[in-house]
């Protein structure tokens, strides 16, 4: 696939090098899967490839690896998955999105232990420590290089920003909160590593959305593009950005900022485009009801397919926004730990331009997955007015072709875990706030016009929670 672009700025193509071949797998377009084997791709490094290793196994290099955002989400399910393969972990976190929690008046459905719990907890199960450490890698930068002076990590995983969409739609101070600790911390990120005089390999968690929906015109390539720059000149470029979010938006500059950086001082990154992320617990979070991840399923943090489970369990209609033709990508929160290793397993190499992976499992329109859920629940599906300025419909073709190449088998939706999710919420239904399920947060004012009419309180938990 080849752009011809007439006025783009030509710095970008400036120092990439020509792209990777690949072979014809890809994540296709709305509702096919991805698929699970590929053969004959070239790595784009001159390292081995190392899929999952364990201690014990001849390939395995422990590592210490600190985790930045480590109680959120996507990081905790990372450090035990990581801690669990052999490998030093060190829990960073500031405890940001507990304190969003307060300030929305909404509580993970799961209750989640306190980090101190948790890892106690961890080294109870499995005998491995987890360090945890709290620091504001956006505000306490002096904090951030000693403790890289003192640990000296082989990785740094970055999770830490703030990460839903809809939140940082919802005011001008969460749009502010959102750039300037989304932004600031990866910057920091990068000037402690410099400061710290270490060679540290940073894998940063990114999204799908800095490519925008459907906007390439065919295949989403993983990061880089071939184009045609005036006077036929060919290159292959970093991915033009389209974010539709202030949240997308700071992954778009964190993209930048791993050019420079990477340009500039030969820092060693690899960024994760991921997809919507679902799904609950992990083999490593079933063991300790202490250890047990977050579920958000409020209109601001809950992921679409994880709302409209516990919608469906708790016998609410499902919520779609507009016509429900949006399509997207999705990875389960297992798959998310388990690239997460891969990339760690397989860095690229000092003076190597920044490896960029699409971190996804498969992609499907919104109104299917709705019907999907609906099937299994016997709920009805309700179609809400859109809060997001986005696109009606879109198609999404999305290559995958690194991480299937490197090992991973990807869980797809139609694998039996939604019965996973649907026993967590039929657990723990009596903290379900209904009044917080419907969207809170609107892209502009014409967004919030159209959606006046939805009333919070209007939500009512079905008598008995459904499920086939």
């Amino acid at each position: 696939m080849r752009f011809i672009i007439a006025a783009f700025v030509p710095i970008l193509a400036s120092s990439f090098n020509a792209p990777v071949a690949f072979t014809s797998n890809h994540v296709s377009k709305s509702n096919s899967v991805a698929t699970q084997n590929v053969f004959g791709m070239k790595s784009s490094t001159s390292s081995p490839v190392i899929l999952r290793a364990s201690e014990g196994d001849a390939e395995f290099e422990k590592k210490k690896i600190i985790v930045l955002g480590g109680d959120g989400f996507c990081g905790w399910p990372t450090c035990l998955h990581l801690s669990e393969a052999g490998h030093d972990i060190v829990m960073v976190d500031n405890l940001s999105r507990r304190n969003i929690d307060t300030e929305l008046g909404c509580s993970s459905l799961t209750p989640i232990q306190s980090p101190e719990v948790r890892v106690q907890a961890w080294k109870e199960v499995s005998g491995k420590d987890i360090k945890f450490v709290n620091i504001d890698v956006a505000k306490e930068y002096d904090l951030l290089v000693q403790l890289l002076k003192e640990e000296k990590p082989d990785s740094i995983v970055h999770f830490a920003e703030q990460r839903a969409a809809p939140y940082s739609m919802k005011n001008s101070k969460s749009k502010r909160y959102t750039i300037d600790n989304n932004v600031s911390g990866s910057n920091n990120l990068c000037c402690a590593i410099i400061d710290s005089e270490l060679d540290i390999h940073i894998v940063h968690l990114g999204t799908m959305g800095v490519y925008g929906y459907g906007t390439s015109g065919g295949e989403i390539p993983e990061g880089y593009i071939d184009v045609i720059l005036p006077g036929g000149r060919e290159a292959n470029i970093l991915h033009p950005a389209h974010p539709g979010s202030v949240y997308h938006a700071t992954k778009c500059l964190d993209a930048l900022l791993w050019q420079f950086y990477q340009k500039n001082d030969d820092l060693r990154v690899t960024d994760l485009h991921q997809g919507i992320v679902w799904g609950t617990n992990t083999p490593q979070t079933i063991k300790d009801e202490r250890l047990i991840n977050r579920f958000d399923y409020d209109g601001d943090y809950g992921t679409v397919l994880n709302r409209f489970l516990m919608q469906g369990a708790m016998g609410v209609p499902l919520t779609v926004y507009g016509t429900g033709g949006q399509t997207r990508a999705f990875i389960h929160v297992t798959d998310t730990a388990k690239c997460i290793e891969i990339a760690v397993n397989n860095p690229p190499q000092k003076g190597e331009r920044v490896e960029i992976f699409n971190q996804v499992a498969e992609t499907r329109r919104v109104r299917d997955v709705a019907a999907l859920v609906a099937e299994q629940t016997n709920v009805e599906v309700n179609m809400l007015p859109n809060p997001r300025q986005e696109a009606a419909e879109n198609e999404l073709d999305v290559s995958n072709r690194k991480f299937c190449s490197l090992g991973l088998e990807p869980t797809t939706l139609d694998t039996g875990l939604f019965d996973e999710v649907t026993d967590i919420v039929k657990k723990y239904k009596d903290r379900c706030d209904p009044t917080k399920i419907l969207p809170a947060s609107f892209w502009n004012k014409k967004r919030a016009a159209e959606c006046s009419n939805l009333d919070p309180n209007s939500v009512q938990i079905g008598e008995t929670v459904n499920g086939k």
